[in-house]
């Protein structure tokens, strides 16, 4: 009674009381009696249970020796009792193993267990539970020693277990978990696709039909939660590791404190937090994963056989975060443990090749770190050693082969021996064929050995070398697997490739076609706005280099075509989600209606779903994970939508990369958008004019991205430094002259404008932190500068303003107006003096003028108020100060003393009347140096709301010639209006007024350097 109720409880109390009483039945019971075996028994069990939750080896061994002693004293011929008992014990020897790793426990083990079998006639109950007994011990022996036919006849045995157990039986889910485990082990040996979903299938299958409130669902669930992250590590899919994590949290959370199991699961969830981190980069994951794995080996008892696995895969991830930080610590904390793990596993254990392999790859990466020559030599020794005790045909021979290749081709690096770098081909290629197709690592294998013939071609000059690493790289990237980094790091090593040594190659453009293909899925849907950015970090500079290849093929068409896909990529995104699905509904409503209503949750989830962090609890943590599962099926959903919206007879380029025709097809006609091109090779420019077929293509033979990057450096250096006296090459003077001889003045004098028009600039890279609109020389006789020739605008990309241009809407009339507010202090920011005096000026002349304009000041203004605002009027003007938040862009905020206007919360207020934003505050457009071509500011998120047009600044200004410039340009706009047009208020000539507004501050002062630091900073994006 007490064991039946501790089985379903987990209570430890019940079955310390049970063996209490069952020690008392033996001690009281004669020896020669008849019951006394089947007390025996009765204790042994027991005495097995608290063991198995306890993990305390001297109840396992009691267990064995009662449970020895009951059989001995079962009379021949009892056929009934004696196989229950055999069975009994024989579970009992298999459980010592597991802790001890004695063999000779599971080779007697299986023995009792046959025989148990044998004894058991066809159609008896308790045959499918024998069966299933057999086969785990056989699954054990499998494990030991990695023969075969052991694990063969393990899912033999446990197929007819299962096909046995009634439906509704309390032993089915049992059967299908453990069949389960042996089909997982066979696919770790084989690699067999089918063996691994056969696993998932049947595991899941046993967690459904587990009460929830059974002690051994969270065993259940944990091999539910590895077999799903085996499967990732095979084909690459992120649904089945954010899976695994979500049944692993939960298999955690299940197990108390002080369960043997608790170190099982730990182990489990840290190795499934790892496989995600290399997918995702999320830095939290590889923290989380060494927490619980710390933790897991702190609660594995010494000499227990799954400590050098737990140990490995501790190093695992010491590993993983060495190579996202490049601490030291890490990687000498990783070969630490490795070299533990390998010190702890017995000669002949099938998983000492692993943790020698595992070794040897941390001693490889400390030598790629340090250049110590004793670490590539040992670390050579233990990957040999690896790969000769991995058989042939076990599906790790080809990473075991890899990782020593690897390490030939450091060695060649450090040592310049010709036979190393010959070796380490020999061995890829050896892994490259034995890897299957499909699998998730053979891009990344690919690329190694794509890297070896590279190393040779350049210490051979062999052009066969060089066609071999070519080949490589290209079969990396158009793989099937779903690895998008991977195959991203192949098709920009492709492309580089050809740069260097056939730049007038015409696979330059499939190739990087492929690589910026790629870079939309490395940074997909299914990550937060933060996660996308944070992988965009390693792509910066592909979408300009791309630009600058196809500028030398003489192909403009595909430079503005690659430049459009792979910069400002989570604007674009948004943009995409948010695109007018007229069209669509008119072929197909239903379809269109459910592509708006997943676009808005995908949304929704990228700009708000919560991030763990290393504080939270793993309770909290939870929800998280289903969250962010929910948040991979949107995507996987939106996927799916639009493949079917382009199915549909006309609409096949539905939201895909615009070709050039399509991005020109909608310019404005008063004047050209001019996209320039900063690369480290060269540096050109496109001008895209109303009427053309393809952009002007200008080259820039005198600029280059050094001097982009000195001219920001001395701009920096200057607002750091107002009032000290410039050097004449270290002076804004400087930079603007440079911008206008080598950059500007070239555009101009190429498209001979007659009279100034409007031009939109959209510079890349570092020319992006620069004022083109200012560029000149400022003093002397030949003065001159932009101001002159044309009325400058910017925009983050091409179609911002095209898109513009093609979907003109007409403002409501009761929302055509101006609304405008000051916060001239928060509790957060220093006082601004001069905005209610500039607010308070502007009002009074909209109201002078007929114009429909409302104010709120200070303690007036709230979030909430404010975006009633912003709904109510077609124009706002925010006289406060702003935070830019890069990491988050959708976090950047407006600070009011009522709280604090987010971006993410413009964004969702659906403001369809949006027109003009003027930002009267401090570096509202500046961005960030790490995403400089991702527009990661307070101006284009604007834009990215709906606006228009928007004012920002470059950089901190003055109150006094902020207001000044202000007044300027209201007044223009106020004066310029349409008499017939009533109180409506209209920001359209908002480029000319702030042109005029700017011009005029200008002349007020001198040509020094602070008062050309006082009026550049105002800029205007948008039409």
């Amino acid at each position: 009674m007490l064991c039946s109720r501790f089985e379903l409880t987990g209570e430890l109390s019940d079955i310390m009381e049970a063996i209490a009483v069952q020690k008392r039945a033996v001690g009281l019971t004669p020896q020669g009696d008849a019951d006394l075996p089947a007390i025996l028994n009765n204790l042994g069990g027991s005495l097995t249970r608290r063991f198995e939750r306890t993990g305390e080896l001297s109840d396992i061994a009691d267990a064995i020796e009662v449970q020895q002693k009951s059989v001995k004293l079962t009379p021949q011929g009892h056929d009934p009792d004696l196989r229950g008992r055999l069975n009994d014990l024989g579970g009992s020897l298999t459980h010592r193993f597991r802790r001890t790793g004695e063999l000779s426990d599971l080779v007697d083990a299986i023995t009792v267990q046959r025989k148990a079998v044998e004894l058991t006639p066809q159609g008896h109950a308790h045959l499918p539970a024998m069966l299933n007994n057999l086969g785990n011990s056989l699954t054990r022996r499998f494990e030991r020693t990695d023969r075969l036919s052991d694990i063969a006849e393990a899912i033999v045995v446990k197929e007819k277990a299962v096909e046995l157990s009634p439906q509704g039986h309390a032993n089915l889910p049992l059967a299908l978990s453990n069949l389960g485990q042996s089909l997982i082990h066979r696919f770790q040996r084989t690699g067999q696709l089918s063996d691994i979903a056969n696993a998932i299938e049947v595991q899941q299958k046993a967690v459904e039909l587990t009460p929830q409130a059974h002690p051994d669902l969270r065993g259940r669930l944990n091999d539910l939660g590895s077999a799903l992250t085996h499967r990732f590590e095979r084909t690459g899919e992120l649904s089945d590791v954010v899976d695994a994590i979500v049944v692993l949290q939960k298999a955690v959370e299940l197990t108390p404190q002080g369960d043997a199991n608790l170190p099982i699961v730990l182990s489990s969830l840290g190795s499934s937090l790892a496989r995600r981190y290399e997918r995702t980069d999320e830095l939290s994951d590889i923290t989380d994963a060494i927490k619980v794995q710390q933790k897991a080996v702190e609660l594995t008892p010494q000499g227990h056989p799954n400590l050098p696995g737990r140990l490995n895969n501790l190093g695992a991830s010491f590993t993983c975060r060495f190579e996202k930080m490049g601490e030291l610590s890490d990687i000498a904390d990783a070969i630490v443990v490795r070299q533990k793990a390998v010190d702890l596993t017995p000669e002949g254990d099938a998983i000492l090749p692993l943790v020698l392999s595992s070794l040897g790859n941390s001693l490889t990466q400390r030598f790629e770190q340090t250049g110590e020559l004793s670490d590539i030599t040992d670390a050579m020794t233990v990957q040999r050693r690896a790969v000769e005790l991995t058989p042939h045909g076990h599906p790790d021979l080809p990473g075991r082969l890899n990782s020593l290749g690897v390490s030939f081709t450091r060695r060649f690096e450090r040592l310049g021996e010709l036979s190393d770098i010959t070796e380490a081909i020999v061995l890829q290629q050896k892994s490259v064929e034995l890897t299957p197709q499909g699998h998730a690592s053979l891009p990344g294998r690919l690329n190694n050995l794509g890297g070896s013939f590279h190393y040779r071609f350049r210490s051979s000059g062999e052009i066969r070398d060089l066609e071999e690493t070519i080949s490589r790289y290209k079969t990396g990237s158009t793989s099937s697997v779903s690895s998008p980094r991977a195959k991203l790091d192949a098709a920009q090593r492709w492309a580089h490739i050809l740069i260097q040594y056939d730049p007038q190659s015409p696979e330059l453009i499939p190739a990087f076609d492929t690589a910026l293909g790629l870079v939309a899925m490395v940074a997909g849907l299914e990550q937060t706005v933060r996660g996308r950015y944070t992988r965009l970090g390693d792509t910066s500079g592909l979408a300009l280099g791309a630009a600058a290849a196809a500028c030398a093929l003489d192909r403009p068409d595909k430079a503005l075509e690659w430049l459009e896909q792979g910069r400002c990529l989570v604007w674009n995104q948004l943009n995409n989600l948010r695109t007018p699905l007229d069209d669509l509904r008119i072929q197909d409503e239903i379809l269109a209606q459910e592509i708006a209503n997943v676009a808005k949750e995908l949304e929704t989830a990228g700009s708000s779903r919560v991030q763990s962090h290393v504080d939270m609890s793993l309770s909290e943590k939870i929800p998280l994970e289903d969250e962010a599962r929910a948040h991979l099926d949107l995507a996987k959903k939106w996927d799916a939508l639009l493949g079917k919206a382009r199915a549909i007879p006309g609409f096949g380029s539905f939201l895909m990369p615009r070709p050039c025709s399509d991005i020109m097809s909608h310019l404005p006609e008063s004047g050209p958008i001019i996209v320039i091109n900063v690369d480290r090779r060269r540096c050109d420019a496109l001008a895209l004019l109303a009427g053309m077929d393809e952009p002007l293509h200008i080259p820039l033979p005198i600029f280059s991205i050094d001097k982009a990057r000195k001219y920001r450096t001395i701009f920096d250096t200057q607002l750091r430094a107002r009032k000290l006296r410039a050097r004449e090459d270290l002076s804004a003077h400087r930079v603007l002259r440079g911008l206008w001889e080598e950059v500007v003045k070239p555009i101009l004098d190429a498209l001979g404008f007659s009279e100034p028009p409007r031009v939109w600039w959209c510079p890349t890279g570092p020319l992006s932190f620069l004022p083109l609109h200012a560029a000149g020389i400022y003093g002397g006789e030949n003065a001159e500068s932009v101001f002159d020739y044309v009325v400058s605008s910017y925009t983050p990309t091409v179609t911002g303003i095209t898109d513009r241009v093609k979907n003109p809407h007409s403002i409501e009339s009761h929302a055509s107006g101006l609304f405008l507010t000051s916060q001239p202090n928060t509790t957060s920011a220093p006082p601004i003096p001069g905005t209610t005096k500039e607010v308070q000026s502007i009002f009074q002349r909209a109201e002078e003028s007929g114009v429909r304009a409302s104010k709120l000041e200070g303690n007036e203004m709230s979030v909430a108020a404010c975006l009633e605002r912003m709904k109510e009027f077609s124009s706002i003007h925010l006289a406060c100060h702003g935070s830019q938040n890069a990491a988050e862009p959708l976090q950047s905020r407006f600070l009011f003393h009522q709280g604090d206007l987010e971006l993410g919360t413009i964004l969702k207020s659906n403001l369809k009347n949006a027109d003009l934003a003027f930002l009267s505050a401090c570096q509202t457009s500046t961005g960030q140096e790490a995403l400089s071509d991702e527009a990661v500011h307070l101006a284009a998120g604007m834009l990215a709301a709906g606006y228009r047009r928007v004012i920002g600044t470059m950089w901190s200004i003055g109150d006094a010639p902020a207001q000044e410039v202000a007044t300027a340009f209201y007044e223009y706009l106020f004066t310029h209006r349409d008499e017939a047009s009533g109180s409506a208020f209209d920001g359209s000539p908002s480029a000319v007024a702030l042109h005029r507004a700017t011009q005029q501050l200008r002349l007020s002062l001198n040509d020094s350097e602070h008062s050309l630091l006082t009026w550049i900073p105002f800029v205007h994006f948008g039409l």
